[in-house]
């Protein structure tokens, strides 16, 4: 650690207890207004940023979040998402997909297609307006496609827990369509950053190699993973079988990395290597967990909120683009999964039911969001309009899910 790093040791300690608090504070507020913790902790970030304290104290938030502490936030930051990729991983369920694989595959990709063709065309309009200087077309399309076609899968498998329906037939049906267009989301991203790091040559290589690297860890890893670790005893992991496992998540990021994607596609598709119901999977939940949610994944939330400038969107025209693109993405997502949910033979009230549970975006649309102003294919103005997109939808999604299912509702208030 060199002295400017231990100088700012102090500073990062006080800027994390300050996150945790603020969390956790409003995550239990949230949470006892029948949202997902999630909310609170992003809303929190983001009042810890220069849209709410820097604007009532700017010293204080140069206090708690110091532009100095940015740097040092933000390895936080990634690596605690890189972890959480991971765990997402952990719990794909490939097996549950196979008795409603044709439903799956043509509900999830209809709530990927829609949402990502209605994202292309309102980026004709975007473009000229809000699209930073010298992005080329080609990733600032691509991007708002990507952006517009993400569920958070953990926050919707949260929803359906919290509310006992994650084994009705709507549940079943969300979980699944929300883990093949997570993968899908996933790749397109890949290929869209891919696009945006290089020539289309090179995006064209970046493709291949993912495609290769794909087809390697779930046509011969995965199976010697099944194998070997599918039905070890939880007595009989060690810390040893744990290093390895974290050696390999860590060298699985670094290869997606080198090979011109996110880090975290890495760390989710080895995740997706372990077997979600082995005591490997369960053993490393309950260690990683805790640590993830309440530590490093604020440190995210905060990290979003440093960057993100509800300030920007200052006059009503862009209010009336943030509207626009709210009113987008969810057509997109609610009508695209809900008419063809329809179509394969799902009554209107769960087809509405889906639609609404696969518009949830949260952290996962922050992770894309945050990747897109990284490249600076995305400007600040629009990623503070993206952001609030991202809020409103998820928001949206537990009210209008109890109004749609009075009776979950009430299920979800003896549980709680």
């Amino acid at each position: 650690m060199t002295i400017a790093a231990a100088d700012m040791l102090p500073h990062v300690l006080l800027a994390l207890a300050a996150i945790i608090i603020a969390g956790r504070g409003l995550g239990a507020i949230f949470h006892r207004l029948g949202q997902p913790r999630v909310i609170g902790e992003v809303v929190a970030g983001i009042m810890l940023g220069p849209s709410l304290l820097g604007r009532i104290s700017p010293e204080l938030m140069m206090l708690i979040l110091p532009h100095s502490a940015a740097p040092f936030l933000g390895l936080i930051a990634q690596f605690g998402v890189i972890l959480f990729m991971f765990l997402v991983g952990l719990e794909l369920n490939t097996e549950q997909l196979r008795s409603r694989v044709r439903m799956t595959l043509v509900i999830s990709n209809a709530s990927i297609i829609v949402p990502f063709l209605m994202g292309v065309a309102l980026a004709l309009w975007l473009y000229p307006r809000m699209a930073p200087a010298g992005v080329p077309f080609t990733s600032f399309a691509l991007f708002m496609g990507v952006a517009m076609s993400i569920t958070a899968f953990p926050i919707l498998a949260r929803i359906l827990t919290d509310r006992g329906i994650e084994r009705t037939e709507l549940g079943v049906v969300a979980l699944s369509c929300a883990a093949v267009g997570d993968v899908t989301a996933w790749c397109l991203l890949a290929f869209v950053v891919g696009v945006a790091q290089s020539k289309l040559s090179d995006a064209l290589t970046t493709a291949i190699l993912t495609a290769g690297y794909i087809a390697l860890m779930f046509g011969a890893v995965r199976p010697l993973i099944a194998r070997k670790f599918g039905v070890l005893e939880e007595s009989r992991i060690t810390t040893s079988v744990i290093a390895w496992v974290l050696i390999a998540l860590l060298l699985s990021a670094l290869i997606t990395q080198s090979i011109g994607i996110h880090a975290i596609f890495g760390a989710f598709l080895w995740g997706a290597m372990i077997p979600h119901d082995s005591s490997l999977a369960r053993l490393l939940e309950q260690k990683l967990a805790d640590v993830v949610a309440v530590l490093l994944l604020p440190a995210f939330f905060a990290y979003t909120g440093m960057r993100t400038q509800i300030g920007l969107v200052s006059n009503p025209t862009e209010w009336l683009i943030c509207g626009l693109i709210i009113v987008v993405a969810t057509l997109g997502k609610f009508g695209g999964t809900a008419i063809v949910a329809r179509l394969s033979g799902l009554n209107w009230r769960t087809s509405s039911s889906l639609g609404i549970l696969m518009n949830t975006r949260g952290l996962m649309e922050l992770i894309v969001l945050d990747i897109g102003l990284e490249l600076g294919v995305i400007s600040p103005t629009l990623f503070a309009m993206m952001v609030l997109m991202a809020l409103a939808t998820t928001i949206a999604t537990t009210p209008i899910l109890e109004w749609l299912n009075p009776d979950t509702a009430m299920l979800s208030q003896v549980r709680r």
